[in-house]
């Protein structure tokens, strides 16, 4: 199933072919039938196949899904075949390849993340920022969803966390005092908080905030937080944020940290997906 809208998915398509299809009208070949196929030039994890299709059917063609978002697949392997007039296949048909290049880029990027840490920890999150393209919220959650993480917080209405910044704005309240006040304000939300020091780490979690985002932490010092608050009752989740990415990631997994907090993905290469169309 898409996640986009119908509105969305005219938006996108409006972009790219505002006033109709040149090329196509003036070769005077709308009316041929045609078919085309899209294919993974490489492995990948495969995302937004379900919206590329319903793209494709918006226009007027028949789109037939041969994967699904969160598949891993082999190169060569077909995704999506799809056909239908031409006027209607050629006009969806670079943005639906676009959309499956740059979201499986994701998708992609996830699942190497995911498995990196769980080289180090099997049962280690990864969590995935809101720092992506504004406007793509619902193609960035999907694609990330697709790789095996799960998004950290998807905007400011959802979640409580406490930023340093917003510290330096009420500047007499401790640990303890922002919890109170939290807890009052909003008795139903986790409060998570983040700090850039152990001290700051330990504290916090002793003043009883449910998550601590340790940022820019080494892995030793997530070691030495996770063994300062292991006996706290209840314990509150470690979470590592800044710089995650495959390479360090099962180490701070191995250091114990809960979750790991990355919009690394989010800078993946699109993937390459090979098209070819022919006539019917």
């Amino acid at each position: 199933m898409s996640v986009l809208t119908t509105a969305e998915l005219e938006r996108l398509l409006f972009e790219d072919v505002p006033y109709g299809d040149l090329t196509t009208e003036a070769l005077r070949i709308g009316a041929v039938g045609c078919r085309i196929t899209f294919v993974a030039r490489s492995a990948m994890t495969v995302a937004a196949i379900e919206d590329a299709a319903a793209l494709l059917a918006h226009v007027g063609a028949t789109a037939h899904p041969k994967t699904a978002s969160g598949e891993s697949v082999a190169a060569g392997q077909m995704l999506l075949e799809c056909e239908g007039l031409a006027a209607a296949v050629l006009r969806g048909w670079k943005v639906a390849q676009t959309l499956i290049e740059i979201w499986s880029g994701v998708a992609t990027a996830a699942r190497r993340l995911v498995t990196a840490a769980h080289a180090g920890r099997p049962d280690t999150i990864v969590a995935c920022t809101r720092k992506n393209i504004p406007g793509t919220k619902a193609l960035s959650v999907a694609a990330i969803k697709a790789g095996g993480a799960i998004p950290h917080r998807l905007g400011l209405s959802e979640t409580i966390l406490v930023f340093p910044e917003h510290r330096v704005l009420c500047p007499t309240a401790d640990f303890a005092a922002l919890v109170g006040g939290l807890r009052t304000t909003s008795p139903e939300k986790k409060l998570v908080i983040e700090v850039t020091a152990a001290a700051e780490a330990i504290a916090a979690a002793s003043a009883g905030f449910d998550v601590i985002q340790a940022e820019k932490f080494a892995p030793d010092a997530i070691a030495e937080v996770v063994a300062a608050v292991r006996n706290l009752t209840p314990r509150p989740l470690v979470a590592a944020a800044g710089g995650i990415n495959p390479d360090n990631a099962a180490a701070y997994a191995r250091a114990g940290a809960d979750v790991l907090v990355t919009s690394w993905p989010y800078t993946a290469t699109p993937m390459d997906v090979a098209v070819k169309l022919t006539a019917r």
